[in-house]
């Protein structure tokens, strides 16, 4: 019954080497502080010009409003939410469900940073974020019936919330939600799934896609 939650193609990485000589750069990092080695469109706007894919990256802040909606969710405080994010890089990463998220951004850049050096985060002796060496549909065919439904303005527009999901615990629901500012999902993102489906005629921020989402399933299933 759990709700499976991907957040897919987030804009997190560390600065890339071939802009780490920028002025924009240059101004702010340093090894001694995790948090200033996270590319960060804010601070090295300049910086990316040149950078390939330059609109999907460097927004860690998205993956971090995503995570307190998520987390902080009566759905995740009752043990039904599995979360996972995927990287622009291609890397993917659990969520241990009781993980406190710093609500201070400059912290969380540094915990990420940290995430992406160690490739994990792990306090006494558990996991409190791991790595996953599989690609996203084989982490979404490894649950039993799974229905994946991806979320984009392209997709096929809902009429009603209901239509979403089926109050049956046996269908594992996984939800696959852009983790980036612009753009569109690649083309191997699109084939994870044939239900692409719209929530909203307006463009939601990533963040706000999430906590309807969860909340319908709430609903749904009756969680409080």
């Amino acid at each position: 019954m759990p709700l499976i939650v991907i957040l897919v193609e987030c804009g997190l990485e560390l600065i890339p080497s071939s802009i780490r000589e920028h002025p924009a750069v240059k101004r702010n990092i340093s090894t001694k502080n995790y948090s200033s080695q996270l590319l960060d469109n804010a601070l090295h706007h300049s910086a990316m010009k040149n950078l390939k894919n330059r609109l999907k990256r460097g927004r860690p802040d998205i993956l971090h409003l995503c995570l307190l909606n998520a987390l902080g969710s009566s759905l995740n405080l009752s043990g039904n939410l599995k979360l996972f994010f995927h990287t622009n890089k291609n890397r993917i990463f659990e969520v241990n469900p009781n993980i406190r998220i710093a609500k201070n951004f400059n912290r969380f850049k540094g915990l990420m940073a940290k995430l992406l050096i160690d490739n994990h985060i792990r306090l006494d002796g558990t996991y409190l974020i791991s790595p996953i060496s599989k690609h996203l549909n084989e982490v979404i065919n490894e649950f039993d019936n799974p229905i994946a439904l991806m979320f984009s303005r392209k997709g096929k527009q809902i009429s009603s919330y209901q239509e979403l999901f089926k109050p049956d615990p046996s269908i594992n629901y996984i939800i696959v939600v852009g983790g980036f500012q612009k753009s569109s999902y690649s083309k191997e993102i699109f084939k994870l799934s044939d239900n692409i489906i719209s929530i909203s005629k307006n463009s939601l921020n990533s963040w706000i896609v999430v906590n309807k989402l969860i909340s319908i399933y709430e609903i749904i299933h009756g969680i409080l």
